[in-house]
């Protein structure tokens, strides 16, 4: 063997020594129960192309002047308001402001719904107007939307009993609203007087994720697309900013994303919680299963899923008023959020939750004693239970 061989041969076991060494000590990927982000199981290789398409311009575009952001905005990626698609922070939590009743959002002209606080060199920020009621609305985690969306307007409407007919003091209604042109109807569409179920936001006034999209390039970035091309700040029409093919791989990209998987589900402790939590009637807004519909990708069609929530407004009580509503809302009811995540939020909150639409509560137990309204007897009945049926019902809650 020549020299020249001899120190090729000692490179190569040294370099493939080398890796091994390093790949045993680089941190593996999180388990899939552990992160929020991810496509749903099921998707074709064109569809994964898509969701990647969308994946990036998600989390990886900032807007700057040079490619729409503004001239008001809040934001200037997508990414920045849901770090790992998870919960918003205090930091990026949004003010809503306007409307104070059923009968619409009377501050339109003046910005509303959405106050844009930032703005490029030359324009002024918005100002909340006087007499123009707001709340804080925290962003939400991103994953198992495109399920939520799924779910037949008939599935939620048997889970509503807008007079409490049972007499249990639980009484969901959807929120009825008036939907853009551009939404196009979902399987089993119910309407109503020209109104329409809505499922998305704090108080479930949006219809699909389409819309939610373009609102968001719209009122968070200050960037317009074709479903979205009313300038808020002079309102004056211009052209998109942003394609319709960036949109709908966003769009894409949201619908296909992942729900979160539950943790530890066969742990005693945990299956006590869930026992509690049904006893005491949390599941009763929080209802554990739903089943999705057809769907036009059929990873998302005829499913199962556990995302705790009726989708339906419930009212919560002075407490949680904050006078200010959207659609046919009161301002004292909100959508019952889904728990499936809950566990996860500290992960994309700097290591603490702030949970309730607007992050105030600090704890999951604090969540729940801010619970008021329909929900008072389920807090009345978890403050009476056993030290060890707390903890296990939080332990629950947290492997969600």
């Amino acid at each position: 063997m020549g020299k020249n061989q001899l120190v090729l041969i000692t490179f190569l076991l040294a370099t493939g020594a080398g890796i091994v060494s390093c790949g045993k000590l680089l941190p593996g990927s999180p388990a899939a129960d552990h992160t929020l982000d991810g496509p749903v199981e099921g998707l074709t290789p064109g569809q994964k192309i898509i969701f990647l398409r969308g994946d990036m311009a998600f989390n990886d575009e900032i807007f700057t002047t040079n490619n729409g952001l503004g001239p008001l905005f809040v934001a200037t990626s997508c990414g920045s308001c849901h770090a790992g698609d998870g919960k918003g922070h205090p930091f990026t939590t949004l003010t809503r402001f306007g409307q104070s009743d059923t009968f619409a959002n009377q501050f339109l002209q003046s910005g509303g719904p959405q106050l844009q606080s930032l703005a490029l060199p030359g324009f002024q920020p918005e100002q909340i107007p006087a007499g123009a009621s707001f709340s804080k609305f925290t962003p939400p985690a991103n994953t198992g939307l495109g399920l939520l969306e799924a779910v037949a307007d008939a599935a939620i409407l048997a889970l509503s009993d807008e007079i409490d007919a049972n007499g249990d003091g639980i009484s969901g209604r959807p929120n009825w609203i008036t939907i853009p042109a551009y939404c196009q109807l979902r399987p089993g569409t119910v309407e109503r007087n020209t109104k329409y179920i809505g499922r998305f936001g704090k108080k479930a006034a949006v219809y699909d994720l389409q819309q939610q999209t373009a609102n968001a390039y719209n009122q968070d970035m200050g960037v317009t697309s074709s479903y979205e091309v009313y300038n808020t700040y002079n309102g004056l029409e211009i052209d998109p900013e942003i394609s319709n093919q960036t949109l709908l791989d966003v769009l894409f990209y949201l619908k296909t994303l992942k729900a979160p998987i539950q943790r530890d589900q066969y742990d005693a402790n945990i299956i006590a919680g869930k026992q509690s939590f049904v006893n005491i009637s949390c599941s009763k807004c929080h209802t554990p299963q739903l089943q999705t519909g057809p769907s036009s990708i059929t990873a998302l069609s005829h499913k199962t899923i556990f995302p705790y929530t009726d989708l339906l407004l419930h009212d919560m009580g002075p407490g949680l008023n904050d006078g200010y509503t959207e659609g046919t809302a009161l301002p004292s009811e909100w959508r019952t959020p889904p728990l499936w995540g809950l566990g996860l939020s500290k992960n994309s909150q700097g290591g603490q939750v702030f949970l309730l639409h607007d992050g105030r509560a600090r704890s999951i137990e604090e969540a729940i004693a801010l619970h008021g309204g329909e929900a008072t007897q389920s807090k009345i009945n978890f403050q009476q239970l056993s030290a060890a049926d707390r903890t296990n019902l939080i332990k629950f809650l947290e492997s969600l």
